[in-house]
């Protein structure tokens, strides 16, 4: 099929990348021309794996780039990929979503045919048929359900692994008001099924598909949340808490997966759609207790690990490393990064602050020009007092010998993954 995407970021430039890799003609239509320059010449403007290499491979072939929206007259379904950042009181702001559907609409007037449009961003229920679809039909002049049609594909890719995420999908998620748009997305999504072995469709509402997302999020976020609420525990009880989890993630009803405790959850998903549904359930009046209790226990976990720093020494004018600035291993994204905490807190108490990340340094830049960088986790070792591991990139495992470089030798480690040897003041968060 054709398709088009509106908006290049994660979300955007993956799914176009991956539905080419599947046999469709995709085109990705972006306000930023440097990006449109940087898709067409075959590289991904994002860092994840497996991206550049689908991005060159379809480049100038099933895969292009414009900011001219008439570039959809040509396809037969768009997909809306655009951010929807939080406002102050935690709500999504809807302000790219609302442009582009102006765009779009406005687009689609000069289009005979019938056109599918795909809410792909997460938006809270409803937003999709009383937002968006109207929107477009004062745009365009048409009529949802009769000249264009919507619906709602929420994305479930995780930052680092978004590729792989999308060709082996858990479950693929339909939501669709009628027949011919439900028959459009099982034919946009036919050669996935097909390569993936066949998972899971649920083919749903479309509020119900928005809310999925939301609450598939929220359910993991709060798992997360509480394997680091028990993990506390056992540290007051000195119980290691790696062995409880990994005992109780044995059970089939709880599963190991996101059972790994530490410094808490980032990035550009979980607070931002946590924030979102708790604002949600708040305007209808309901108090989400639960879930509130999962953001205020993530909030925690990084003051817990200052106050380990702050039983060894006083941090003004000390040396301290921060090792991993993304939120996550195996992306550049520093949204919400535990480290940006860390990093503002060590500067308030006039600490000496020096961060190394593997792919992630120019991002945080952004947020901290004035800090020294390290090109390397060694050199960010060098007459350090004292190192916070905020990210468990693969490399920390791996530090030694290179521990010996620094001064007082002070080890707090946000994610478990640096081994306890002799010489060092370790202590693991958790």
């Amino acid at each position: 099929m054709e398709l088009s995407i509106i908006g290049s970021g994660y979300v955007g430039t993956t799914i176009a990348a991956c539905f080419a890799d599947l046999g469709h003609d995709v085109v990705n239509v972006d306000i930023d021309e440097d990006i449109v320059d940087s898709l067409n010449a075959g590289h991904a403007p994002i860092h994840e794996p497996g991206l550049d290499e689908l991005v060159e491979a379809h480049a100038g072939d099933r895969l292009r780039a414009t900011t001219d929206y008439d570039a959809i007259l040509d396809t037969d379904a768009t997909f809306l990929a655009l951010p929807t950042p939080s406002n102050d009181d935690g709500s999504i702001d809807l302000g790219a979503m609302k442009a582009a559907a102006t765009s779009l609409g406005e687009t689609l007037a000069q289009k005979d045919d019938t056109h599918l449009v795909v809410t792909k961003s997460t938006v809270v229920p409803t937003t999709t048929v009383e937002v968006i679809g109207p929107r477009i039909e004062e745009a365009s002049g048409k009529t949802v359900g009769e000249e264009f049609d919507i619906a709602m594909n929420p994305e479930f890719l995780r930052e680092g692994t978004a590729v792989e995420d999308f060709l082996s999908p858990d479950k693929i998620v339909l939501g669709a008001q009628s027949e011919r748009a439900y028959e459009q997305l099982d034919e946009i999504f036919a050669p996935l099924v097909e390569r993936a072995g066949d998972p899971p469709v649920v083919k749903t509402g479309i509020s119900e598909a928005e809310m999925i997302k939301y609450a598939n999020n929220a359910f993991l976020a709060s798992k997360i949340s509480l394997a680091n609420d028990l993990a506390n525990i056992c540290k007051e009880f000195g119980v290691d808490s790696e062995e409880v989890l990994d005992a109780i993630g044995l059970d089939s009803r709880i599963g190991s997966a996101f059972l790994g405790a530490g410094l808490g959850w980032g990035g550009s998903c979980f607070p931002k759609d946590t924030a979102a549904i708790i604002a949600a359930a708040r305007s209808r009046g309901y108090e989400p207790r639960l879930l509130q209790a999962a953001v205020d226990v993530n909030d925690e976990q990084p003051k817990r690990m200052l106050e380990l720093l702050e039983d060894r020494f006083d941090p003004e004018g000390k040396r301290v490393a921060v090792l991993g600035l993304s939120f996550k291993p195996g992306t550049d994204d520093v949204r919400s990064s535990r480290a940006i905490l860390l990093i503002d807190h060590l500067l308030d108490a006039g600490a000496d602050v020096v961060g190394y990340d593997p792919v992630a340094t120019e991002n945080m830049r952004v947020h901290f020009p004035n800090i020294d960088y390290a090109t390397s986790a060694a050199d960010a070792l060098v007459d350090a007092d004292a190192a916070l591991v905020a990210t468990d990139w693969d490399e920390f495992a791996a530090l030694d010998a290179q521990f010996d470089e620094m001064r007082e030798k002070v080890v707090i480690d946000g994610r478990r993954i640096v081994t306890r040897r002799d010489g060092l003041d370790y202590e693991s968060l958790v």
